[in-house]
């Protein structure tokens, strides 16, 4: 038997329910995967918190993981190609990931990137390519100047390696204790809060930059939003993936997977970011490891903030 988490209700992971299932064996088109590890995101309870059109009870819960595969349906490929029991894969934008065993679309899952151990690759795809999404949407170039608030959180930091790869100065807003992972990954560090804008403009000038052309927000805070209107004059090119209210009464882009062609945009990239992380050009901090048993205690702390890194659940 396997175990995976389930909402029961609609509200906090204190509804949650850990329990034992049997997955559906592979049909055509479909893979098993014993589960290494999963992906901890804040979607996974926002998306939970109430019910949505369409969800019913009870929900399995978490969209990413890494592992192995254990079982493959006939005439089946995953998106990366041939699979056979024993590989090391990854999946996303699934359902019910929160298990120790997971039967889910072939076309959801790709080859693990052998650099990354389990806990960093099964954080690899949803941070990835909501960052790589975010690039697209405001069409950075190389040389271009971009400001990008919570530049140490997972997004934030995969967008830092990203615009990195593409020849983009990256000016990062982060904690003082945080400074050091926006360095890491090539950004230039900047302590939000009071005196943010004076401090904004001091980095520019040591970096030899006259203007920001792009903004990125994944902070959502009143002073990210103003900073942001302030310093960027072409409104289409900020976008926020956490403010979309801002985005509508400012007139500048909120970025979702929600919305059908940015969904269209991540899952085309899925591949381009395996390859980046196989040729060691992309990773994933991984902050802590939790027992997939302690999921909504994980949850709990991911939503205090700062966990400085990514979490993951271990069968």
């Amino acid at each position: 038997m396997a175990w995976h988490w389930v909402a029961t209700a609609w509200g906090s992971p204190d509804n949650w329910v850990f329990e034992e299932y049997e997955p559906p064996a592979p049909g055509p088109g479909e893979v098993t995967i014993r589960v290494h590890a999963s992906g901890v995101n804040p979607a996974d309870a926002k998306h939970l918190a109430v019910g949505r059109p369409g969800a019913e009870l009870p929900a399995a819960i978490g969209y990413e993981v890494s592992g192995v595969v254990a079982a493959v349906g006939p005439d089946t490929e995953i998106i990366t190609g041939p699979v056979a029991v024993g590989d090391e894969v990854i999946a996303f934008r699934i359902n019910g990931g929160y298990a120790t065993d997971v039967t889910v679309p072939a076309q959801k899952v790709l080859r693990k990137p052998a650099p990354l151990t389990h806990a960093q690759a099964a954080n690899l795809l949803l941070a990835g390519t909501t960052a790589s999404a975010m690039l697209h949407a405001v069409d950075a170039q190389p040389g271009e100047t971009l400001l990008l608030h919570a530049a140490s959180g997972a997004v934030g930091v995969s967008v830092l390696q990203q615009a990195a790869q593409r020849g983009i100065r990256v000016i990062g807003t982060a904690s003082a204790r945080r400074a050091e992972e926006v360095r890491r990954f090539g950004g230039i560090p900047v302590e939000y809060g009071d005196g943010m804008l004076r401090r904004i403009r001091a980095a520019m000038t040591d970096a030899g930059v006259e203007a920001i052309d792009i903004a990125l927000d994944a902070a959502g805070t009143e002073e990210a939003i103003e900073t942001s209107l302030t310093l960027v004059g072409d409104r289409r090119r900020i976008v926020t993936i956490v403010a979309p209210q801002a985005a509508a009464a400012h007139g500048f882009q909120a970025s979702s997977g929600s919305d059908p062609e940015t969904a269209r945009y991540r899952d085309a990239v899925r591949i381009d970011l395996v390859e980046a992380a196989e040729r060691g050009e992309l990773t994933v901090p991984v902050a802590q490891e939790y027992p997939l048993s302690e999921a909504p205690e994980a949850l709990r702390f991911l939503a205090e903030g700062h966990p400085g890194g990514k979490l993951a659940l271990i069968p």
